[in-house]
C-alpha cells in the first residue's frame, strides 16, 4: 500500500479532510482552496521539496491517520463505551437554557450555550468556529466569535467544506485561552497540532465536536439551492441548513424573495435526498463520528421522535476538562442536562456504528486493492463489521468498494495546482471571486 510523503498526496489521493491544519502549519508552502466536487483542499504556494512544510504538516494530517493513545479505557472512562465510541467520561442529554440560541441550533444549541459560557464565565478570550461567508453564503469561512451575539450568528450546522484549522494562529496569538469548535477531523488536527505547537497547546481553553456524518462537496449545496428554486446563487443573502427546531429545515433567500420569506427543504429532503450523496470520499472512510478526541463532543438523540421539539442534544464529556466545564454551565444556568445512560448513545447514533464496522471493510478493500488508505490505530473495527453487519452490508463495504474505486476515479490522482501568484488565493467555484482571510473578529446575522 502506497504511503503519502506529503499532505498534497494525501490530497491527490482524495484522503484529504480539508480540516486545514497544513495551511496552519506552512502557511508560506500551503494555501486551502474549495474544489467544486471534492471539497476544501490544500495546494502547494510554492515548489514541495525536501524538508518543505507540506510534508512536516503530514504528522497532523487526520486524512492521513488517527491514533488514540491507549487501547484501553482510562481510570473514570465508561468501559461499554471505549471500543466504539472512544473515551466517554459522563452522558448528558438536554439543551441550552437561552431559548434563542436552542431555537437557532441544529438540535438544542449546546456547542454554542457551552461557547458563550467560556467566554462570558471562564473569561477566555473567544471561539474559533464556522460561519457563512457573508460575500458568498454557500461558502464557509473561519470565525473568532468574542460574544454571545457572534456566535449565535453562526449558529446552526454547515454541510458544507469549511477548514477552521487554517486560522488556528488566531487562538494561538491570544493572551487568554479560547475555544474550538468543529467536526471530529477538525477536533482530532487541533490535538495533534498541539503537540508541536506548544503555544497552540496552552492557548486551547476547550473543543467541542459537532457529531458529522460526512461533509458534502459546494457541488451538494449548489444542487440543493437548485432544489429550491435558486437560479443564481450570486444573488443570495442566505443559506441555513439546519436549525429553528428539531431538526429544522434547509432555508435559504435571494435578494428578490420577500422580507420573511425563505424558501425551504425538509431535513429528510435536503441531507437525506441530496446532501449526503455529495460526501467526501475520506467520509465514507471515517471511524471517528462522534469526536472521539474532543473534550466535549454533541449530537442528536436519534432515538427521540421528531416533530416539533424545539431541540435536545446528546451530550459527551470525553475528558477531566470537559466534565469540569459542562458541570459548570449546568451550575451556572447556561445548560439545561440531565444524565444520560450509556445505552443512549448507541441508540441515538445506529447508523454512525454500522459505519464505523464498514470502514473495515472499505480499509481493507483498498489496500488489497493497492490504493492508499488512512491509517486508524486503536479504534476497533472488526468486532463490528463481523457482528452488526448484515450479509448485504459486509458486501457493500467490500465490493460496493471496489465499485466506487470505478465509479470515482480513484485510481487516478487528483490533480491540484498552485495559483500563478503566490500570494493569490483560489477563486470561488461559481463566482470566480477571490477566497480571502476573513476578518478575525465577528461575523453578521443574515
Amino acid at each position: 500500500m502506497p504511503r503519502p510523503r506529503s499532505v498534497h498526496d494525501v490530497a491527490a489521493h482524495r484522503l484529504c479532510t480539508g480540516c486545514g491544519v497544513c495551511a496552519y502549519l506552512a502557511p508560506q508552502d500551503v494555501g486551502m482552496v474549495d474544489v467544486l466536487d471534492e471539497g476544501r483542499r490544500p495546494i502547494p504556494l510554492r515548489p514541495v521539496g525536501p524538508g518543505a512544510g507540506a510534508g512536516a504538516a503530514l504528522d497532523c494530517c487526520p486524512g492521513a491517520g488517527l491514533a488514540h493513545d491507549r487501547a484501553r479505557p482510562a481510570p473514570g472512562e465508561i468501559g461499554e463505551l471505549h471500543a466504539a465510541w472512544g473515551p466517554v467520561r459522563a452522558l448528558w442529554e438536554g439543551y441550552a437554557a437561552d431559548p434563542q440560541i436552542r431555537y437557532a441550533g441544529s438540535s438544542g444549541g449546546v456547542a454554542t450555550a457551552l461557547a458563550a459560557f467560556c467566554l462570558e464565565r471562564e473569561e477566555m478570550a473567544g471561539t474559533l468556529h464556522i460561519g457563512p461567508r457573508a460575500d458568498v453564503p454557500y461558502l464557509n469561512e473561519p470565525r473568532f466569535s468574542r460574544s454571545r451575539d457572534e456566535l449565535l450568528a453562526a449558529a446552526g450546522s454547515r454541510y458544507a467544506p469549511a477548514s477552521p484549522c487554517e486560522r488556528l494562529d488566531l487562538i494561538e496569538s491570544e493572551p487568554r485561552p479560547s475555544v474550538f469548535i468543529g467536526k471530529p477531523c477538525d477536533v482530532a488536527a487541533v490535538r495533534m497540532a498541539r503537540r508541536v505547537r506548544p503555544e497552540l497547546d496552552r492557548r486551547v481553553g476547550l473543543t467541542i465536536a459537532v457529531f458529522c456524518a460526512g461533509t458534502p462537496s459546494t457541488a451538494g449545496t449548489l444542487e440543493m439551492l437548485r432544489r429550491m428554486g435558486v437560479t443564481d446563487p450570486q444573488r443570495l443573502e442566505s443559506v441555513h441548513y439546519r436549525g429553528q427546531g428539531w431538526p429544522g429545515d434547509a432555508r435559504a433567500r435571494t435578494r428578490e424573495d420577500r422580507a420573511g420569506w425563505h424558501r425551504r427543504l425538509s431535513y429528510e429532503q435536503s441531507w437525506g435526498e441530496v446532501l449526503q450523496r455529495h460526501r467526501q470520499w475520506r467520509c465514507h472512510l471515517c471511524a471517528d463520528h462522534t469526536g472521539e478526541f474532543a473534550d466535549v463532543a454533541v449530537g442528536d438523540p436519534w432515538y427521540r421522535p421528531t416533530g416539533d421539539d424545539p431541540g435536545r442534544s446528546l451530550v459527551l464529556a470525553r475528558t477531566e476538562r470537559g466534565v469540569r466545564l459542562v458541570q459548570a454551565a449546568i451550575a451556572a444556568g447556561y445548560l439545561v442536562l440531565e444524565p444520560a445512560a450509556p445505552a443512549v448513545l448507541p441508540a441515538s447514533q445506529p447508523n454512525l456504528l454500522r459505519a464505523r464496522g464498514a470502514v473495515w471493510g472499505r480499509i481493507g478493500t483498498l489496500r488489497l486493492a493497492g490504493l492508499m488508505a488512512p491509517r486508524l490505530r486503536r479504534m476497533p473495527m472488526a468486532a463490528i463489521w463481523w457482528r452488526r453487519l448484515s450479509v448485504r452490508e459486509k458486501a457493500r463495504s467490500t465490493v460496493g468498494t471496489l465499485r466506487r474505486v470505478r465509479q470515482r476515479g480513484l485510481r487516478r490522482p487528483l490533480e491540484l495546482t498552485a495559483p500563478h501568484h503566490p500570494r493569490q488565493r483560489a477563486a470561488d467555484p461559481l463566482t470566480g471571486g477571490q477566497q480571502r482571510r476573513p476578518d478575525p473578529v465577528g461575523g453578521r446575522e443574515d
